[in-house]
């Protein structure tokens, strides 16, 4: 059973050593991810889900302890999905300690961290940007289906095409897109967010496509309100952070 989510965008730039002398740039992004964790914390979930894009290798589950790295970034951080890895004084199991985070996790993995999560166990779920909506909602249906009280973090950023600098240049469709994007996220619109189309998203490089669509599986039939809490297209890309509760 949904009881809260929270969507926040996954840059590497969020971490303030990849960003470097930049980091100020998104302080009021990560800002405003601090406040979304907070209220999936008060909403007292007995686990907590992230959900964010992942390449082929890093798709399907992750459990709580698995690592993930900026190394790629050309930064020496290491993160462990749910803090430090440790849960009740345990040490991560092998499987934890064999998987490797996508990017998005990552990120996840390091906004937990640096709030200290600890309201609930956390588990990772890596899907792939191919994945069609309607198995979207499906992931999200199973993902939710139970008595427990499940939250869910879901990573992933919108169009990457606002600007002529940005990493996909600018096409004029991408500010219509994240407007109505924005839009369901703020308003909690199930709907919308599974009418999104797949093509246009992939176009526009939002990465946030499926995990968003796994979150409207994940709510359907549940009673959350929704809060856009930032949004904001530095460097010519789409980042959007709202609470569903």
């Amino acid at each position: 059973m949904l009881v809260a989510a929270a969507v926040c965008p996954c840059p590497p730039l969020l971490v303030p050593e990849v960003a470097a002398g930049a980091a100020p740039e998104l302080d009021a992004a990560r800002a405003a991810c601090t406040d979304a964790l907070g209220v999936l914390a008060a909403a007292r979930p007995d686990r907590l889900v992230v959900v964010g894009p992942a390449e082929e290798s890093g798709r399907g589950p992750h459990p709580e302890g698995a690592h993930g790295s900026f190394r790629g970034f050309g930064v020496d951080l290491d993160v462990r999905l749910g803090g430090n890895g440790r849960q009740n004084g345990t040490e991560p199991s092998s499987d934890a300690r064999g998987r490797v985070l996508p990017a998005s996790l990552a990120v996840a993995a390091w906004l937990l961290g640096r709030t200290g999560w600890s309201a609930a166990p956390v588990e990772g779920l890596g899907v792939g940007e191919p994945l069609a909506a309607e198995r979207c909602a499906d992931v999200g249906r199973q993902v939710a289906a139970g008595p427990e009280r499940l939250a869910l973090l879901v990573m992933g950023d919108s169009s990457a095409c606002r600007t002529l600098k940005a990493p996909g240049y600018l096409d004029e469709r991408a500010a219509g897109f994240d407007a109505e994007v924005a839009r369901a996220l703020g308003t909690a619109d199930v709907a919308a967010l599974q009418a999104l189309d797949a093509g246009l998203a992939y176009e526009l490089k939002a990465s946030g496509r499926a995990p968003w669509q796994v979150l409207a599986g994940a709510a359907q039939g549940a009673d959350l309100d929704g809060t856009l809490l930032y949004e904001d297209a530095p460097y010519g890309v789409g980042y959007l952070i709202a609470t569903w509760s």
